[in-house]
């Protein structure tokens, strides 16, 4: 189970999130440090740098973790076999891998075979004959669509049975290898499906926004969605996103740029 993440984004907000969305929860369930505030350029001098947060779970919520055995009670125990000797990363640092170190092709092929393990003992828990196809996303990501019949009852309403196999695919990948890195799971494209109506929300905010000069804040948003706003508008000069308010709550507010 992954504990903590360090994410990096525009702002302490973007960065939240960030991290948010590869540790899988609500920002209920962590606590944060800034480790760097955003710093922007003054009069054309200067470094323009993003900011750079720590994020870690509660205690409290790997408690609940633990005693109601989210993991444990899913988790088969073929899961827990040893790697392959090139693979095995026993006592290593969770998340040593995970600070911009890049993998290599093995690791890369490791993860992949780890996620697509476990995801293969789910689908066999539901009874679902399917296959699992690879994708690079664009963020370096490793993507995971998982295609066959019918698949809705992986997906469940407003793709929260999907969350929930894409926390625990990460959290027993993660454990196998004892490093992490970023896997996406998909179910017959709906994630992709979902990103482009994200972007489409996202770009006629700020489109909306710059129109009439005031923020325009959007509905209510799980971190994975809210990143995709952001990520849809980093490189947009008229417009800036933030993150406001409380889980379940938490919302994009994009607002025109004062860059």
């Amino acid at each position: 189970m992954i504990r903590e993440s360090i994410g990096e984004g525009p702002t302490v907000e973007e960065a939240i999130d960030a991290a948010l969305a590869e540790l899988g929860v609500q920002q209920d369930a962590v606590e944060f440090e800034v480790l760097e505030e955003p710093s922007r350029k003054i009069l054309g001098l200067g470094v323009e740098r993003g900011a750079r947060v720590r994020v870690w779970l509660k205690d409290e919520f790997i408690a609940q973790i633990v005693d109601g055995r989210e993991v444990r009670q899913q988790e088969p125990e073929h899961i827990d076999s040893p790697l392959p000797a090139e693979a095995d990363s026993q006592g290593a640092d969770p998340i040593a891998k995970s600070t911009g170190a890049a993998l290599s092709e093995e690791e890369l092929d490791a993860v992949a075979d780890a996620a697509s393990d476990t995801i293969n003992v789910i689908l066999e828990s539901f009874g679902i004959e399917a296959e699992v196809e690879e994708y690079e996303g664009d963020e370096d990501e490793i993507i995971l669509d998982v295609v066959g019949g019918d698949m809705a009852v992986l997906i469940g309403r407003h793709g929260r049975t999907l969350d929930s196999i894409q926390v625990l695919t990460s959290a027993i990948t993660n454990k196998r290898l004892g490093f992490r890195h970023p896997v996406i799971i998909d179910i017959e494209g709906y994630r992709n499906r979902r990103k482009a109506k994200l972007e489409e929300i996202g770009f006629r905010a700020a489109a909306r926004a710059v129109r009439q000069g005031t923020p325009v804040k959007l509905r209510p948003m799980s971190a994975l969605e809210r990143r995709v706003i952001h990520i849809s508008l980093r490189d947009d000069p008229k417009v800036q996103t933030a993150s406001e308010g409380d889980e379940p709550y938490r919302s994009v507010v994009v607002s025109p740029s004062r860059r």
